[in-house]
């Protein structure tokens, strides 16, 4: 996901070869005492906590390029999360923050700036409008973008600038642009980056703008990397890279990795790993609102069971069919709720009745999809691709053009 926050400390936050912080990060973003002791705990404890960070990714197979495990090591996270929520016990959130005056709550601040799990970093009225991704899950994209020495890299989805600071950590002064549509958003991952102080981290080009337009004066790119949620593949990008250029981006559950043939034409697979992230938002993806509830509906019984909405390899190859859909599956009830952005619905209950309403019958895509998910033996991520072919663009089952085909 992308990720974003508020201000992080100030100039001179270089981190050493053994991935420990100098005091001036770690004093600023926890909001120690600048005594030797306090400061000394908890450079200790950040370079220990992100030791361990980088130990369970390893193990787990990721970041097997040293570069990359050397930006993970060495960047320092919790600078770029000093204000974040997570679930309580019993419900609700905790907000954790490094300028709490209890040392206790610090110390967990900073253990959950390293966990592996996402950091929910900016929530409005109870949205999720950007987090700092999984770890382990930013590893592997990392890695998977396949980034060379004087790569240029557009990063969609600026959030805390964390992931931002791991590319130039990677490859360097000057190469990394990164955008997101909110001001807030940008000038937070601006001023972390800063605060991190390293050459390549300052020189990372911030940008306050509509992400599916991309960053037309700073191309070409090499590579773009999406942190959000695509319901398609901008046409900007792909003018706005070099032939032979990477995008990989997050399309449904799924990360779609296309190699771009020309300024209209790019085709890739999807990487076997499921992938959730906040949406892109814009006004050039701006969606019809959902229509209301009460809607008419249309009642009809099904033989596809609802349970199957609760596979996540066939709500992945769903969302290939049907585009972008909020999908619930409450196996108390055995009810499967689909809901899309162009105001269609379907509800099935354990019995088999649905009930459909809006342009599209939710349900017979689903059955058209489970008949496909059933038949060919339940297909992993990796057999499925997309192809970009000027204003077309669809995805597919191990053939460009073969018979499994779905138009975005």
């Amino acid at each position: 996901m992308a990720d974003t926050d508020a201000e992080a400390g100030t100039e001179g936050t270089d981190t050493g070869a053994d991935g420990t912080t100098s005091d001036t990060d770690t004093d600023t973003a926890t909001g120690a005492d600048t005594g030797t002791g306090a400061a000394g705990r908890y450079r200790a404890a950040a370079s220990a906590l992100r030791t361990r960070m980088v130990r369970r990714i390893v193990a787990g197979g990721g970041l097997t390029d040293p570069a990359w495990r050397a930006a993970f090591a060495e960047v320092p996270r919790h600078l770029f999360v000093p204000d974040y929520q997570r679930s309580a016990h019993g419900g609700g959130q905790d907000r954790l923050t490094a300028a709490d005056p209890d040392p206790r709550h610090r110390l967990r601040w900073l253990a959950g700036s390293y966990a592996d799990r996402p950091i929910a970093t900016d929530v409005v009225d109870g949205e999720l409008l950007s987090s700092s991704s999984q770890p382990s899950l930013m590893a592997l994209m990392c890695e998977a973008l396949d980034v060379a020495d004087g790569h240029r890299v557009l990063e969609i989805g600026a959030g805390t600038g964390y992931n931002a600071a791991l590319l130039a950590h990677r490859l360097g002064p000057d190469a990394v642009t990164t955008i997101d549509l909110d001001e807030r958003i940008t000038a937070a991952a601006r001023a972390h980056l800063a605060a991190y102080g390293t050459p390549a981290a300052r020189s990372v080009t911030v940008v306050t703008g509509d992400g599916a337009l991309g960053h037309p004066a700073g191309a070409p790119y090499d590579r773009v990397i999406a942190t959000c949620e695509l319901p398609a593949i901008p046409a900007a990008w792909l003018a706005q890279c070099r032939p032979g250029a990477r995008i990989l981006a997050p399309l449904g559950t799924g990360l779609i990795a296309l190699t771009v043939r020309s300024a209209t034409e790019a085709e890739g697979h999807f990487l076997a790993t499921p992938a959730f992230f906040v949406p892109l938002r814009g006004p050039s993806t701006t969606a019809p609102a959902p229509a209301a509830d009460d809607a008419a509906q249309a009642v009809r019984a099904t033989r596809t069971p609802p349970r199957i909405i609760g596979n996540d390899l066939f709500r992945f190859l769903l969302t290939l069919v049907a585009g972008p859909l909020d999908l619930t599956w409450s196996p108390g009830t055995g009810t499967a709720r689909l809901l899309a952005a162009d105001g269609s619905t379907a509800r099935v209950t354990a019995d088999g009745t649905t009930r459909v309403s809006g342009p599209r019958d939710l349900w017979a895509l689903a059955e058209s999809a489970h008949t496909v998910f059933r038949d060919l033996g339940h297909p992993a991520r990796s057999r499925f691709g997309l192809t970009v072919d000027g204003p077309r663009q669809w995805t597919w089952l191990d053939d460009p053009a073969g018979p499994y085909r779905w138009p975005l």
